[in-house]
């Protein structure tokens, strides 16, 4: 099949999602602008490419999601919980979170972000659609995630974690939160087993894409989203 190639001199149209071939690749091309990866969250795509590769737009079918209410907290995270030895903020290292996410993991090179696209997000943060939970031990960041917020759908971007249980504590209190303020679900875009056992699943493309346009469209400009997370239900 043939892949769509977007020009950078227009925020020109993604194609229909439908189009996409069966890994979910649907559009090459075009830039990181704010304007354009709005336009590609609220299709329905995401971008997701090495750094010397051309930007890469996809929307895989199934769609890996976290309903904010089915959050999974086993006994020894709940132990975890229950000592609260991290303090949770939200919006208060965006940069720190994502650049600790573009580190190499185990048997890993690097990852897919790079600095462009920490440019990009850092932009989106500055605008108030990308937000960072961070975690912290005596001070010292161990962990968090950070992922972009249009209307009332949380489309979750990536994690790390430096301390045990850093990083699923930052999701449990993102997920709590994000349900107090109306947010029933969030992208998870791939399936992976870790966010399996936190109660992510997989629903068919075209469910994921009628939920994720409903929540979208939902007002969300009262939420003030740099805070302090102290308490965990």
């Amino acid at each position: 099949m043939s892949i769509t190639w977007l020009t950078s001199e227009a925020i020109s149209e993604f194609p229909p999602i439908e189009t996409a071939d069966e890994d979910g690749l649907l559009a090459a091309g075009g830039d990181l602008s704010s304007a354009r990866l709005l336009k590609a969250y609220r299709h329905g795509v995401f971008p997701w490419f090495n750094k010397h590769d051309p930007i890469l737009w996809w929307s895989p079918d199934p769609r890996m999601v976290l309903f904010t209410d089915s959050v999974k907290i086993s006994k020894s995270l709940a132990k975890t919980l229950k000592k609260s030895p991290f303090k949770i903020t939200i919006d208060h290292a965006f940069e720190d979170v994502m650049t600790a996410c573009s580190l190499p993991r185990k048997d890993d090179d690097g990852t897919w972000i790079h600095q462009n696209m920490i440019d990009a997000y850092a932009v989106l943060n500055q605008q108030g659609y990308a937000h960072s939970v961070e975690c912290w031990l005596d001070d010292k960041l161990v962990g968090g995630l950070y992922g972009i917020a249009i209307g009332h759908m949380f489309f979750g971007e990536s994690m790390f974690s430096r301390a045990r249980d850093s990083s699923k504590v930052a999701l449990v209190s993102l997920c709590q939160q994000l349900n107090k303020w109306g947010f029933q679900m969030i992208d998870c875009q791939v399936y992976s087993s870790h966010l399996e056992s936190l109660g992510a699943e997989e629903i068919p493309r075209h469910e994921f894409l009628q939920a994720m346009t409903e929540l979208c469209q939902q007002d969300s400009t009262n939420i003030a989203w740099k805070m302090i997370l102290s308490n965990h239900d």
